[in-house]
């Protein structure tokens, strides 16, 4: 099967290692590293969402606007916006892109966080809500005649959209967590549902958990399933692995400094999401698994997000991520912490390696043919 690759496009030089250098949306560089994206084999990039972040959706329009074949993963809060509303302007940047979007619903894991935007659902209300509000838009971007609407969290009446996406039926929905709730409305709802980076034995069981929540909403289509990893690759074992505590080293001295931006981000206190959870157990239980995950990474942000390390050679690093694709992983997202560097890095020495071993296999798979199995006369 093929394989995709998504990347970042972050608005600003900043991440946990780097204090950024310029504003919050700084333009040059939003479209300097969408283009060192593409023009270094990755498929999309994410626009993230935080509650005081620049809005994704304006600078997702304009890096559509300027480069050619990126793909956009744009993520949204349901909270921030009525559906109807969101459906249009979801539409409209597919219209822009010329049919490159796909959008990630987030619920929210932190009550602190989400109560920032106004948001004072319970979390497991919050997902019936995405629910519902994926549901609206869904059928907003397929429906030609007015109607109405009447659901739990939202009520509208005689509604149709003038403007309908490039893709057809509609463009992808993106969703993750690891609660049962989260399971439960996105094994209903997802195209893709985004893991982050575990353990190859924990996520052999998130895959099959996604699955069977799929199966109980009657589907027959599983969603496609994306995992996260922090990549920091150099030259050599030796050099990845001084460069993986140099890397931990820093963001601690961030966080122990009270670098503001930092602090915002990663609270302070036991997480109160699932998936951050389950990243910190993991951390306690060990700090190496597989072939190259490392936790250390997540243990220092407070298991914040996307966290967990794959350390290594540019080959050790490719053969861990097709260990994920194997287990069924067809899309693998990976950040670094300079951003631009580690993407341009990646791109360059990762990306060839796993696409060349898929398409090997692939070809040899083709070769053999159909599978037949023996029976007994």
């Amino acid at each position: 099967m093929p394989v995709e690759f998504l990347g970042i496009a972050a608005t600003n030089n900043g991440s946990e290692t780097d204090a950024r250098t310029g504003a919050a949306f700084d333009k040059e560089y939003t479209l300097r590293l969408a283009r060192a994206h593409e023009d270094h084999g990755w498929d999309r990039v994410l626009f993230a969402y935080g509650s005081g972040s620049p809005d994704p959706a304006p600078a997702a329009a304009y890096i559509a606007s300027r480069l050619d074949t990126l793909q956009i993963l744009l993520a949204h809060r349901p909270n921030v916006s009525y559906p109807t509303f969101a459906a249009k302007t979801f539409a409209t940047l597919d219209q822009i892109s010329g049919g490159r979007l796909t959008v990630h619903f987030i619920t929210g894991g932190n009550d602190h966080e989400q109560g920032r935007e106004g948001d004072i659902l319970t979390k497991d209300e919050r997902y019936t809500r995405t629910r519902e509000y994926i549901e609206i838009v869904k059928k907003i971007w397929t429906t030609h005649e007015a109607f109405d609407h009447e659901g739990e969290h939202y009520r509208f009446h005689d509604f149709v959209s003038d403007v309908f996406p490039v893709q057809q039926p509609r463009p992808g929905v993106s969703f993750g967590g690891s609660s049962p709730a989260a399971l439960a409305a996105g094994g209903a709802e997802a195209d893709i549902y985004c893991l982050w980076g575990e353990p190859l034995a924990k996520t052999a069981e998130q895959i099959e958990a996604v699955r069977a929540a799929s199966r109980a909403a009657g589907r027959t289509t599983a969603p496609r399933i994306q995992v996260a990893f922090r990549p920091i690759i150099a030259p050599t074992e030796e050099l990845a692995w001084e460069k993986a505590h140099r890397t931990v080293a820093t963001i601690k001295d961030r966080r122990a400094s009270g670098d503001a931006p930092v602090a915002r981000r990663h609270r302070v206190g036991a997480p109160e999401n699932t998936g951050s959870q389950r990243l910190l157990a993991i951390a306690e239980s060990g700090e190496r698994f597989d072939r190259a995950l490392w936790t250390p990474t997540a243990a220092a942000t407070g298991g914040a997000g996307n966290s967990n390390a794959l350390v290594g050679t540019p080959e050790t690093v490719a053969q861990a991520l097709l260990d994920y694709y194997d287990l069924g992983v067809d899309i693998l997202s990976a950040r670094g912490y300079d951003l631009l560097g580690d993407a341009v890095d990646f791109g360059r020495y990762v990306i060839p390696l796993v696409r060349q071993e898929v398409a090997r296999r692939d070809a040899e798979g083709r070769a053999r043919g159909p599978q037949t199995l023996a029976v007994a006369g």
